[in-house]
């Protein structure tokens, strides 16, 4: 079993490289991590969970279809989902016309 200053070391690292919410600023998962690190409590299990999620092995390892990613009843779906985030991340709005129109 590894040591409780490895654990606590491995955890700051993974939090120190989380990337921030922009639309929760006051919300940050790095922070929840840095606390979890500091508990005396913590376990080998919920940083090798931390490190997954942070390097997206559940994605590579249970990857989505072309047919989930664009279902037959809107295939744009999950493309102007991703642009419409970024977008909102940068502060840039839909016009008031292509939201009255229903235009994407």
């Amino acid at each position: 079993m590894a040591s409780t200053t490895k654990l606590t070391q491995q955890l700051h690292r993974t939090a120190a490289h989380w990337p921030g919410d922009p639309f929760r600023p006051h919300l940050q998962l790095a922070t929840f991590l840095k606390a979890l690190a500091d508990h005396p409590q913590l376990t080998p299990q919920a940083v090798r969970a931390a490190r997954a999620l942070h390097e997206n092995e559940f994605q590579r390892k249970y990857p989505l279809s072309d047919k989930s990613l664009k279902p037959a009843s809107m295939p744009l779906y999950y493309t102007r989902l991703v642009e419409g985030y970024e977008k909102s991340a940068q502060g840039i709005g839909r016009p008031w016309w292509k939201i009255f129109f229903g235009i994407w």
